[in-house]
């Protein structure tokens, strides 16, 4: 029986695409957002704990003397004027890290710090967030005209603000002659 060789290249680490010089570190937070109100034992329930949005803040690094450059003297500012357009975009894009692939993702932050020492290069704190992404559908409900029961089955409608009014005065000795009080 022959063996079959199986070779998997995993994708290069990417944002949106780009691919840095170097990946210094990052920082993958998956988090729930749990009740904080008593749950009975055994009950039926689903709304108790939910997944919240992906987080992720990756470090990297270019250089105009990088062999990506290409000894492009302005790879660096082009580079981090090519991210900041896609976190200005405001559309969801993969990452893909050493751990694992993220879909819609959004950039919540950008961070980087230029001095004497750092002008030719660029160390990038990237923080993302995930955008969870849902379908709806949206259904048409028959007229209250030809519903057996439209006070229970016809659709919501705006009948405007309603204002509290105060209850109206109870008779005492009503009720007293009532409950025998």
């Amino acid at each position: 029986m022959a063996t079959q060789d199986h070779i998997y290249f995993r994708p290069a680490r990417s944002i949106g695409g780009f691919t840095a010089d170097v990946t210094i570190e990052e920082q993958h937070t998956d988090s729930a957002g749990i009740t904080d109100h008593p749950v009975e034992r055994g009950a039926a329930i689903t709304d108790h704990a939910y997944r919240n949005p992906a987080q992720l803040t990756v470090v990297v690094g270019y250089s105009n003397s990088s062999p990506v450059a290409g000894g492009d003297p302005d790879y660096v500012q082009r580079v981090y004027g090519q991210i900041r357009a896609l976190q200005n975009t405001y559309e969801p894009f993969s990452v893909i890290t050493g751990k694992r692939a993220y879909r819609n993702m959004l950039i919540q932050s950008l961070s980087t710090t230029t001095n004497e020492q750092n002008e030719k290069s660029m160390i990038l704190v990237v923080s993302m967030r995930e955008i969870i992404i849902v379908e709806t559908q949206s259904t048409t409900v028959p007229p209250a005209a030809v519903q057996a029961q439209p006070e229970t089955t016809q659709e919501v409608s705006s009948t405007g603000n309603k204002q509290a009014q105060p209850a109206p005065k109870v008779n005492q000795s009503a009720l007293s002659t009532v409950f025998g009080g």
